[in-house]
């Protein structure tokens, strides 16, 4: 029977975890981390790992969440630091520049490497669809905080986005020249959909 540990073991255990899942993710990927690496780096026996996780991919997926959760909040604060008059030109800029983030994070390895793919095939179908769904809510979220926005399709304007941020899997077939150029043109074009009277 394992051990119980306390509530602050166990915050303790998770948060090592999620740290050197980080640390791993952006150094070796998911592909060449394994559950020993993790336990190993974090100190603790295999069995524990168990005990908060069901799967090293799920670890990663919880890595992932983070991260997504910390660009989301800077994106709110920058959001709420502008003046009322939020344009659609400063939108198109803070959304480009929160694409320029993730290229330049962790998670655009994944991405271009297919190791973010691999790692959405093996989580279980309900989780991708909650984090699509999640999508949509920080889309809503995000309209309710801009004066002027509509509100009659977060769903598809939250799957553009989307569509965009996947656009970067593409960069070279595109043209790594003209990439930014064509970020911003697509950003901007959502954007004015979301500025576009019903």
């Amino acid at each position: 029977m394992p051990r119980a540990f306390t509530k602050r073991e166990r915050e303790y255990i998770k948060g090592r975890l999620i740290a050197e899942a980080q640390e791993c993710l952006s150094l070796y990927g998911i592909r060449k981390t394994t559950v020993d690496d993790l336990v190993k780096r974090a100190n603790i026996a295999k069995g524990t790992f168990y005990l908060f996780f069901e799967s090293k991919e799920m670890l990663f997926y919880e890595v992932l969440c983070a991260f997504h959760h910390q660009l989301e909040a800077e994106l709110m604060e920058e959001l709420e630091s502008l003046s009322e008059d939020i344009t659609a030109e400063r939108l198109t800029e803070l959304f480009f520049g929160l694409y320029k983030k993730i290229e330049g994070s962790f998670l655009y390895r994944l991405i271009t490497s297919g190791e973010l793919e691999l790692l959405l095939r093996k989580l279980p179908p309900q989780i991708a669809r909650a984090h699509a769904k999640d999508d949509d809510l920080s889309i809503e979220q995000l309209m309710v905080m801009i004066p002027g926005i509509r509100r009659d399709n977060t769903e598809v304007l939250s799957a553009a986005m989307r569509a965009i941020f996947l656009s970067m899997l593409h960069k070279r077939e595109i043209s790594e020249e003209a990439f930014d150029d064509a970020l911003r043109l697509l950003i901007r074009g959502v954007v004015m959909q979301m500025f576009e009277e019903v």
